[in-house]
């Protein structure tokens, strides 16, 4: 488990959610859902050139294709590299 009291017991998903909201808010940033801060955590990830193994294993997936297909999108700048790239491969 990921998330456990102070007990090691499960974490009921209404009181995770409470705090979750509180830390947001105390932060003072925009609220996204849990899940939408595990997709740019996977997109960042992409972003920085991290092996997606080990993306795989930062974000606790099974299996590789929910990494890859699901919780990562390439962003506009990392698209334009490769494009870039590709360019100049081509121009040799």
């Amino acid at each position: 488990m990921i998330f456990t009291t102070r007990y090691g017991l499960p974490v009921e998903p209404r009181n995770f959610n409470r705090s979750y909201d509180s830390r947001i808010a105390r932060a003072g940033i925009r609220k996204i859902t849990v899940h939408d801060a595990r997709r740019t955590c996977g997109s960042l990830l992409v972003d920085l050139d991290v092996h997606p193994r080990v993306a795989m294993a930062i974000l606790r997936h099974a299996d590789f294709s929910i990494t890859m297909e699901i919780y990562s999108q390439v962003s506009s700048k990392t698209t334009l590299e490769a494009l870039r790239r590709l360019g100049e491969s081509l121009d040799q």
